[in-house]
């Protein structure tokens, strides 16, 4: 039984983490690296949104003490660095 709330969140987080790696790691990042840090702020800002929640969530109280890095996810295998 998750918090849906919870789950879009860690949905939304995962998609701007998926959209930041893949900024780091194309050609033009090194021409415009302005392009990835805006991914980065963007996927930060949805990670603390995650956290934030979790930390009061009372239905997914078992995930709360774990940050978004620490979450098993399927998408994370698949992005390069």
């Amino acid at each position: 039984m998750g918090c849906p709330i919870c789950k879009n969140l860690e949905q939304a987080y995962e998609a701007l983490l998926s959209e930041y790696n893949e900024a780091r790691s194309s050609a033009g990042y090194q021409v415009s690296r302005r392009l990835a840090a805006e991914k980065k702020v963007d996927m930060e800002r949805a990670r603390y949104e995650l956290e934030e929640h979790r930390s009061g969530c009372v239905s997914d109280a078992g995930v709360s003490a774990q940050s978004p890095e620490q979450v098993p996810s399927k998408s994370r295998g698949r992005v390069a660095a």
